[in-house]
């Protein structure tokens, strides 16, 4: 057993997980908590984080067709500020109700974003707004109350979303611990700790990779949402740096502390 203590304020909480040899499940060690990328290190960051009352409000619109439409506007090659900025703007001029046209929506997206005294643009504006504009269409008449999985399903058969993107509009619309976002930061730590194979790609092995980190979430007891989120801001944020670096220490005290 390993004793951790999390200061919350100034009140020392005490916190015990297995030994470091221990399974955790099967093949992947819990390793010591002041290691790097180990699952002893996210069990105890994702404590003192709960504690702290962040990572557990995910939603980023105030319904299910801003929530398609702020994760279609982010995501793999689109900076956070800019698609959070282009959502913003689409909201503003009342674009996101299932009724605006596709030149309505690139009018928008095409024009450029000012942000921290200068302009920046939207990339492929022509192409997200095509699937902005036919998935709030399409999505319009989606029951509003219905089982995470069941509304991931809808959500896939929608212009441009797949298995990651539908399951970030659920995990932030639903608050659900039923599906998780196999983004490349998640995947890099999870082919870290052994949970998933280095040779594994989520483009071909979405679900069953989500299945794995579900399982692993469970045995953290931790919520998936919550780890989820901790895990891809982590990793986001410290890029591709080596586990021993000076740059990877100093961020693992700023996050616990």
């Amino acid at each position: 057993m390993q004793r951790l203590w999390v200061n919350i304020d100034g009140d020392i909480e005490e916190l015990c997980v297995p030994a470091e040899i221990d399974e955790v499940m099967p093949g992947v060690s819990w390793g010591r908590p002041d290691d790097l990328f180990t699952p002893s290190f996210w069990k105890y960051q994702s404590e003192a984080q709960v504690r702290r009352n962040r990572y557990s409000h995910h939603r980023l619109g105030s319904n299910l067709l801003e929530e398609i439409a702020v994760c279609l506007l982010g995501g793999y090659g689109i900076p956070a500020e800019i698609g959070m900025a282009a959502f913003e703007r689409l909201k503003r001029e009342n674009m996101l109700l299932g009724d605006s046209s596709e030149p309505e929506i690139y009018a928008q997206l095409s024009q450029p974003f000012e942000m921290q005294g200068s302009a920046r643009r939207y990339r492929f504006a022509a192409q997200k707004s095509s699937y902005l504009a036919r998935s709030l269409q399409m999505a319009k008449d989606f029951p509003v109350d219905e089982p995470p999985r069941l509304l991931r399903n809808r959500l896939l058969d929608l212009p441009g979303i797949g298995p990651k993107t539908a399951s970030w509009i659920v995990r932030n619309h639903l608050d659900s611990d039923d599906v998780a976002i196999i983004d490349v930061h998640l995947h890099r730590a999870c082919v870290m700790m052994n949970v998933f194979e280095a040779k594994s790609d989520p483009a071909k092995e979405y679900f069953s990779l989500e299945t794995l980190f579900l399982l692993f979430a469970e045995a953290l007891k931790v919520r998936a949402s919550v780890l989820d989120a901790i895990i891809w801001d982590f990793m986001r944020r410290i890029g591709p740096t080596a586990r021993n670096s000076k740059t990877a220490q100093a961020f693992q005290l700023q996050l616990a502390f």
